[in-house]
């Protein structure tokens, strides 16, 4: 069986920087166990797999797929970055015919469309709320040491710790933090953890990026993600709130780093928009 696979670098208009993904698209359904099998084969963040939801569909004319996303370790509810490089395959790659895709997810329906040379996401918004420090402790402290912390949120719909850092710190801080992620397994005493934000505050004229993260999940198999659609869609809610900005711009401060446009909508949805390469096509043979 030869299974079309593609890699594409996501949040990034150049290859080798931002989120790479492996696409597969599926003409049939596969053996469960292989999904898993692919992912760790590929050992990036995260491999995803379109499939055709009925017979007659179509990679380039059809406007509905089923997606699933698995890191090298699990099966995962939502990754943004995945869902722009799919996107990017059917767009790009086949050609699809039509303005908008809808992918049908363990998240509910996903859309994307194009718009310039960006893919907009439309994706769910996630509140996080206020952490007692104490449950936490030792985690943040394993992650940014005696840094200063100005803020501690926990979003229960994605699992994730949001930790802001002081206002005093910039980019740069948050860049050149030296961060071991292995020591977050035993550091974790809550249980209730499937990732970490680090974010910081951006400039306050107002021109370029308004806020920065840094993402980073052990817990399912990934020591840092490079950019992460699925904590920008925490991200996007808080600090939205604090700056009382609808429209924004991120950047994950990752090795590979990546940018994404953000616009807070008052449904209950984020668009969050991005570009992409595409950077390796061929086949699997199983």
């Amino acid at each position: 069986m030869q299974i079309p696979i593609f890699t594409v670098d996501a949040f990034t208009n150049r290859p080798f920087s931002g989120n790479p993904a492996a696409v597969c698209l599926l003409e049939n359904d596969l053996d469960e166990d292989l999904h898993q099998k692919i992912a760790a084969e590929m050992n990036l963040s995260e491999t995803a797999f379109i499939r055709k939801l009925k017979p007659g569909d179509d990679f380039t004319k059809s406007s509905c797929f089923g997606l699933r996303w698995f890191t090298p370790a699990s099966e995962v509810p939502l990754c943004g970055h995945a869902t722009l490089a799919s996107a990017a395959v059917l767009f790009h790659v086949q050609k699809n015919t039509n303005s908008v895709l809808t992918f049908v997810t363990l998240s509910g329906e996903l859309k994307a469309r194009q718009v310039k040379d960006h893919i907009v996401l439309d994706l769910p918004l996630y509140t996080a709320y206020p952490q007692e420090l104490k449950e936490v402790e030792e985690l943040i402290k394993a992650a940014v040491g005696d840094m200063s912390v100005q803020d501690i949120r926990y979003s229960p719909d994605t699992r994730k710790l949001l930790v802001r850092l002081s206002d005093t710190y910039d980019r740069s801080v948050l860049e050149n933090l030296k961060v071991n992620a292995q020591h977050f397994l035993s550091a974790e005493k809550t249980g209730k953890l499937k990732g970490l934000i680090l974010t910081v505050k951006g400039n306050s004229s107002g021109k370029g990026h308004d806020f920065y993260s840094r993402y980073f999940a052990p817990w399912v198999g990934v020591l840092e993600d490079p950019v992460t659609g699925s904590a920008h869609a925490v991200l996007s809610s808080y600090w939205s709130e604090q700056l009382g900005k609808k429209e924004m711009l991120a950047f994950q401060c990752s090795r590979r780093g990546g940018e994404l446009k953000i616009s807070v909508r008052g449904d209950g949805r984020v668009d969050i928009a991005g570009q992409s390469a595409v950077v390796l096509k061929g086949n699997l043979t199983l």
